[in-house]
């Protein structure tokens, strides 16, 4: 599966949402994820991908689109 894949699924488990965003799609402005679902995400996020995301990065901007955290994610994977 790829990083991609893996983030998209975490966003349909996150969201009850089976549609698929656009990868640049801004996921706030779609209505696709809010703030109350953020942690959710980054909580999904970490599991999946067995990484620590700080709480000082729990900036919407950082997570705005599928292209954005999967930029995110390779960055702290290193």
């Amino acid at each position: 599966m790829t990083d991609r894949q893996i983030i998209e699924n975490a966003l349909k488990l996150v969201t009850k949402n089976d549609a698929v965003p656009g990868e640049e799609e801004s996921l706030f402005e779609s209505g696709y994820l809010d703030s109350f679902a953020l942690p959710d995400l980054v909580a999904e996020l970490e599991k999946q991908f067995g990484i620590t995301i700080p709480d000082s990065d729990l900036n919407p901007r950082k997570f705005e689109s599928v292209a954005r955290i999967e930029a995110y994610v390779q960055e702290r994977k290193q």
